[in-house]
């Protein structure tokens, strides 16, 4: 990033204040709208029934409504086109695996008349599949941030790993709100896009702690904010083309990539604005609210210095054979 340098360093911890507070209402709203509105699970997690119809010509959805309201099986279905316009999806709350009559001849039947077709998969999910597919999935991010946790506090400091806790819980509890918001489906693809929050909330994160860690290693008497500030703008040229150039793919699939990748190209939207907001103005302003000293930090590592020299020492003379 050598031709795209800011020439100044910004105050962002002057502005540090706002942020928290921004952050802080966004989050408590929510969790109200989770708490209110709830989640709208999909059938992956809330068990149910998936028919994929591929027809000849433009699928007539309206008509398709029209024949299945005549059977009760399909009562309060769904159908919605799945990447183009002559192939669609009938979504199922209730599963229909205990039907003797295979579901899709009773689709087949209940769609005569609406032009060629055929029906392409069927896939059934039971409640109790559904309930464990949500419990692994809530527990996989539960795991990840763990993970993370352990991981950070091993390279850094533990600071440093509450720190990136408190960005990656900033970002997952944000976009559950915005999915709640829109009524959004929740389904597999939307735990994967969590994930893939996580990993690149975490890593636009660990590129600004690199840089916090090499600035308090260099300036004993600078203080943390003044670090944060030039550690940030060091890196601000590399977020802003990684972020961009992402958010630009990311926004071309979710205009023009079809049903099929509607909830993750959003989720993925929504985490990669919050997700490079939290690095910046989230997760480096948490380690002043926790008191990171840089004054001891080095203090700690002299000691850590002196500790390593000592067993260097005892090392050299065991093998000279003095001891």
């Amino acid at each position: 990033m050598e031709f795209f340098k800011f020439s100044k360093t910004f105050n962002f911890m002057g502005k540090s204040k706002f942020s928290m507070i921004l952050s802080i209402v966004l989050v408590l709203g929510s969790f109200v709208l989770l708490a209110t509105k709830g989640l709208n699970y999909g059938v992956d997690f809330a068990g149910g029934t998936i028919v994929q119809v591929k027809y000849n010509t433009a699928a007539p959805i309206d008509e398709m409504r029209e024949k299945l309201k005549s059977n009760t099986i399909f009562e309060g279905a769904s159908i919605t086109e799945f990447g183009s316009e002559d192939e669609v999806v009938i979504r199922m709350r209730t599963a229909t695996g205990d039907v003797v009559v295979d579901v899709g001849d009773i689709t087949r039947e209940a769609l005569m008349g609406t032009g060629e077709f055929e029906i392409r998969r069927v896939d059934i999910v039971g409640p109790k599949v559904g309930s464990e597919l949500k419990e692994k999935g809530i527990m996989s991010l539960i795991l990840a941030v763990m993970g993370i946790l352990i991981y950070v506090a091993f390279r850094f400091e533990w600071r440093f790993a509450v720190a990136s806790i408190v960005a990656l819980v900033h970002d997952v509890s944000i976009a559950l709100g915005a999915i709640a918001l829109v009524g959004l489906e929740v389904n597999l693809d939307v735990l994967a896009a969590l994930l893939t929050i996580l990993g690149y909330s975490l890593n636009d994160t660990i590129i600004v702690f690199d840089r916090i860690r090499e600035g308090v290693v260099k300036g004993r008497d600078v203080e943390l904010a003044e670090i944060i500030d030039n550690s940030i703008t060091k890196t601000l040229a590399r977020t802003t083309l990684t972020s961009l150039t992402t958010l630009f793919v990311v926004f071309t699939l979710f205009m023009f990539g079809g049903e099929i990748i509607h909830a993750f190209a959003f989720t993925l939207l929504v985490g990669i604005v919050v997700g490079t907001y939290s690095s910046i103005f989230v997760a480096s302003p948490t380690l002043l609210l926790f008191g990171f000293d840089v004054k001891k930090y080095h203090v700690k590592l002299a000691e850590k210095a002196k500790r390593e020299a000592e067993k260097e020492r005892m090392r050299s003379q065991f093998e000279s054979g003095i001891m």
